[in-house]
């Protein structure tokens, strides 16, 4: 088996160095312009707090990762059986039991 050239090995090496550092200027200057514009949008007097339901959220978030868990869970256990790789189906089923916990929780504690 024949090793490949030092100028591929060296391209393999500062192509995913390269694509790490181009992403991080851009999500740098994405920060920054948007902050830029906050600023000058509450300087004069635009700015609108963007209202964010978290209830609505945990709902929907909880159901989709208590399917996408459930799923998986369902499936490791079919191939595997009991293993390791099981937890790759219970960590998201946790999650969206959780939430879904959480949105039932807040409903009853709001009510009151």
């Amino acid at each position: 088996m024949s090793t490949p050239s030092t100028a591929v090995q060296i391209l393999v090496t500062v192509i995913p160095i390269v694509g790490i550092v181009a992403g991080s200027v851009v999500l740098f200057f994405f920060l920054y312009f948007n902050h830029k514009q906050k600023i000058l949008l509450i300087e004069k007097g635009l700015y609108q707090k963007i209202s964010f339901d978290f209830d609505a959220f945990s709902l929907f978030t909880g159901f989709i990762l208590l399917g996408v868990g459930a799923s998986l869970t369902i499936f490791f256990l079919i191939k595997d059986g009991v293993s390791y790789a099981l937890i790759g189906g219970l960590v998201p089923l946790g999650l969206g039991i959780s939430f879904i916990c959480y949105y039932f929780v807040k409903q009853k504690t709001t009510k009151q």
